[in-house]
């Protein structure tokens, strides 16, 4: 279970004209303002519907991405997780808190199949950076595993024994998203589009006056260029979504095994399903984000029914049939925000 160093795949692109990804590049038009930077090993973008212009609306931004990058962030070094895990220190702040106690909830849920300890399974297959050293240990990585050997407790992070790590990427950047929209609504902001990594949300109308449009794109081998080849389109407002899938991030071991960074958390090795991308529409993007990464760790078949079980859950899941075509499951309730043009 993972979404790797950085995303597991920037499968999701919101529909906009001219979108052009900058460092700190803010745009401004008659009535929208566009924000795009790079954050957290990825890019972020933002619109804003507003007929005033917010000169302060980026520095403030900065400084929220920045909090986060030193707080959950795997690519600094310095971050406060990244100390936690080298036992430098046990004090979370609210970031870490509120990703580890809604990370914890699925966990129990999924009966551990979302595990954020995965860490030391997903460093030794190569995918933090660090080359894969031939065959892992992987038995003897498992005992490190398990979402019950982590609690908070009084502010701080209590692991049942040394060595437990933690990586929150696979719901970090839902979190970001989510901060991010909270960050416009506190600037008066109430019609807007947050996107940082792939992970999307989203509040009010477009410019053009309709629900923000999102496209999916289509979960293939070789589709590298987000928006380039999409597999629908939807109509969103209040909403967060994220996509994750293989098709993207994977690598080839020493004996030729395909690799990829959905990381079955029992096993500690790849989960290759016929399940290619789950795209999941939630009140927030933090709970998207966590719930698409576990659907691809428990494939088709359950992610169905986790979705039945969950009415507040909106998804779409492509997959393969035994004949390799492409195929949709798509829940009930998000039909209607299927842009069919």
């Amino acid at each position: 279970m993972h979404k790797g160093s950085k995303k597991l795949a920037y499968t999701l692109s919101a529909l906009f004209a001219g979108a052009v990804f900058g460092s700190g590049c803010v745009r401004t038009g008659d009535t929208v303002t566009t924000i795009d930077g790079f954050a957290q090993g990825s890019t972020y973008h933002i619109v804003v519907k507003s007929d005033r212009q917010r000169p302060e609306i980026q520095q403030a931004i900065d400084s929220l991405l920045g909090v986060i990058d030193r707080s959950v962030s795997l690519f600094n070094d310095s971050s406060l997780l990244n100390r936690i895990n080298r036992g430098e220190t046990d004090s979370v702040d609210a970031h870490i808190a509120y990703c580890v106690e809604t990370a914890e909830k699925i966990s129990r849920e999924s009966d551990g199949m979302y595990d954020i300890t995965i860490k030391p399974i997903f460093e030794a297959w190569g995918f933090t950076g660090r080359e894969c050293d031939g065959d892992p240990d992987i038995d003897s990585l498992l005992r490190y595993v398990g979402h019950e050997k982590i609690r908070i407790e009084n502010g701080r992070l209590v692991r049942t024994m040394p060595g437990v790590q933690i990586d929150l990427s696979s719901i970090a950047q839902g979190y970001s998203a989510d901060m991010l929209a909270r960050l416009l609504e506190e600037h008066g902001i109430e019609e807007y589009l947050v996107e940082i990594g792939g992970e999307i949300f989203c509040r009010g109308t477009n410019p053009s006056g309709t629900d923000w449009r999102v496209g999916i794109d289509k979960p293939e081998e070789g589709n590298f260029t987000p928006g380039a080849d999409m597999q629908v389109k939807l109509s969103l407002t209040g909403l967060g979504l994220a996509t994750s899938g293989n098709y993207r991030k994977y690598h080839t071991d020493s004996k030729g095994r395909k690799i990829v960074h959905t990381i079955n958390p029992k096993t500690g090795y790849s989960e290759i399903s016929n399940l290619l991308s789950a795209t999941v529409i939630a009140e927030n993007a933090t709970l998207a984000d966590a719930y698409g990464t576990l659907m691809m760790v428990i494939g088709l078949d359950r992610s169905i029914e986790l979705l039945n079980r969950h009415p507040e859950l909106m998804g779409y899941l492509v997959y393969t049939d035994d004949a390799g075509r492409f195929e949709t499951y798509v829940s009930p309730a998000l039909e209607r925000h299927i842009i069919r043009d």
